[in-house]
């Protein structure tokens, strides 16, 4: 397809592999790409941040859809200084998680539409769990629902987790949400940055200034203030390292489906 002469522009989704054949096939012709790779979103809870509304909004961020979304929280950093209290925060709200058919109202957790992710989840919670990480919530494990049907991994909350574990370097695209205490700003970001992609992060404070100031420290196409997992059409949807290059929505988006051409006319001699 990208070969035939009538192709004048590609837009992926996928891997990272899959995105380095798709920029390979383009470069022999020249068209543009916009290339959306994955992502390893971070959140970043602050020590001035509302604590319970930060923590069920980063639970939310990281299991919804079963947490089956590019720009789903993948890790969370918390402030010591607020780490206890948000951690018994985030357990409360993966108290409230039931699995089951998407079609019954009561559930808020539906099954895993590859058949390899919950045996993927698995074992990037044995490793981190074989380093040191604690699981505070959920078993780790591929399981199914309430009548025994189903492809689901069980929403799983990890603590002590840090980056020699994949659960932090690898995307997850999962239930699980790993948890990383720091002692300041400036760790956080560091850590934040520490990853191959860059889709979205999130950062939950209570002073619009320090997430400026932060959002400008930050390696991603998109920051988040006291939200995440959210989309707005009129904001470009790009991303910088692995996660790829172009753009989707917003204004900015149309420059990579067209093509200038000038008309340079001297209609009077």
């Amino acid at each position: 397809l990208i070969k035939d002469h009538q192709t004048g522009f590609v837009v992926f989704t996928g891997s990272v592999p899959g995105g380095q054949q798709i920029q390979a096939a383009t470069a022999t012709r020249f068209i543009n790409t916009t290339l959306e790779l994955g992502g390893k979103d971070p959140a970043y809870v602050c020590d001035d941040s509302d604590v319970e509304k930060s923590a069920f909004s980063v639970v939310d961020g990281a299991v919804y859809n079963a947490g089956q979304s590019c720009c789903a929280v993948e890790r969370c950093y918390v402030h010591e200084k607020v780490a206890k209290r948000f951690v018994e925060c985030c357990v409360e709200n993966f108290k409230t998680l039931q699995l089951g058919d998407p079609k019954n109202d009561k559930t808020n957790i539906g099954p895993m539409a590859s058949p390899s992710a919950p045996q993927f989840l698995q074992k990037q919670v044995e490793q981190a769990v074989a380093k040191g990480a604690k699981i505070l919530y959920g078993s780790g494990k591929a399981c199914t629902d309430a009548t025994n049907r189903g492809r689901f991994f069980s929403p799983t909350l990890l603590t002590n987790c840090n980056h020699t574990m994949d659960v932090m370097q690898e995307e997850s695209f999962g239930p699980v949400l790993p948890i990383c205490v720091v002692k300041s700003d400036k760790e956080a970001v560091q850590l934040m940055n520490d990853s191959k992609y860059g889709l979205t992060a999130a950062v939950y404070t209570g002073d619009e200034k320090r997430a400026d100031l932060l959002s400008r420290q930050i390696e991603t196409g998109t920051v988040f203030m006291n939200r995440c997992d959210y989309l707005d059409p009129y904001l470009a949807w790009t991303g910088v390292k692995d996660t790829g290059k172009g753009v989707s929505l917003s204004k900015h988006c149309f420059e990579y489906f067209i093509k200038l051409k000038s008309l340079n006319f001297k209609v009077k001699w």
